[in-house]
């Protein structure tokens, strides 16, 4: 069983057994036939995950991990807040009809900041202090950014990293306000798993924690009945990520530069619906 579903089942049990529901309240999303979409939920879960060890890609449901690659990306080396620049679909319900999402995730990224080391935006920063000064602990980046919230269609839910090297080691802590259990989890977990491989590889260092902090860790009524089928299925060993070590410069790497190798999978819960 793989760490990832090991921490995906643990989490799961305890907000069905321990969590606390929002019905009755108002709550913000609603499915496509109008209805409010209610969560149940557990505040404060935090999982740690050894990059050094394995992968951590959910097994009991498939994972597209090329599409998942392809959306970090996006955010973090493209730099953009248009879907337009994206391969898949997922974003398409929050974008403008320009396909834009507003000064939104990968907005936040490309504006320039005056550091002490030089104007550059954020990303440029932790890439120029992982190879000039990695024993920083200043290491952090935020797109939470609330004079720009009222020009976001949608709120970013991981909005900050904290990168940390210790020995020849680069640790992670994801932050995130807002986590879909189901259909958002895994898919973070191994989004930001595969950029901190980026950042190790092409600063020389090795990877290490990635540390996945959630304040709001929650499922959607109608997802329910997908999840406790997930939980009754066998989960499978995780499988091996392979990057291509030849490439040096974050804004070199492509989805095919990782390739899985032995991700075995259950093929999935079902159709599920996703809450707007």
């Amino acid at each position: 069983m793989s760490i990832a579903d090991q921490l995906f089942i643990a989490n799961c049990r305890d907000i069905l057994e321990q969590g606390v529901w929002d019905k009755g309240g108002q709550v913000r999303p609603c499915w496509d036939d109008g209805s409010p979409a209610y969560t149940i939920k557990r505040f404060g879960l935090v999982n740690r995950y050894e990059l050094s060890r394995e992968f951590p890609l959910l097994t009991l449901r498939k994972i597209n991990f090329a599409a998942a690659v392809d959306e970090i990306l996006w955010i973090w080396q493209k730099k953009s807040a248009n879907v337009r620049d994206l391969n898949s679909h997922i974003w398409d319900a929050w974008a403008d009809e320009n396909g834009s999402i507003g000064k939104a995730y990968g907005y936040q990224l490309a504006v320039k900041h005056c550091f002490p080391e030089g104007e550059m935006d954020q990303v440029d920063m932790l890439l120029h202090l992982l190879r000039h000064n990695p024993l920083s602990r200043r290491m952090v980046s935020n797109i939470f950014v609330h004079s720009d919230l009222a020009e976001m269609r949608l709120y970013p839910c991981a909005y900050s990293l904290t990168l940390n090297v210790s020995g020849s080691r680069l640790n992670a802590i994801l932050n995130q306000r807002s986590q879909d259990m189901l259909v958002a989890n895994n898919w973070n977990v191994a989004q930001y798993a595969a950029l901190v491989l980026m950042f190790a590889q092409v600063s020389g260092l090795e990877p290490g924690e990635l540390v996945h902090v959630i304040a709001d860790a929650h499922i959607y009524d109608r997802h329910i009945p997908l999840v406790e089928r997930m939980l009754s299925l066998p989960p499978y060993e995780a499988p091996q990520l392979v990057m291509d070590e030849a490439i040096r410069d974050f804004y070199a790497f492509r989805p095919e530069h990782f390739r899985l190798i032995n991700y075995r999978y259950h093929e999935g819960p079902g159709k599920i619906p996703v809450a707007v």
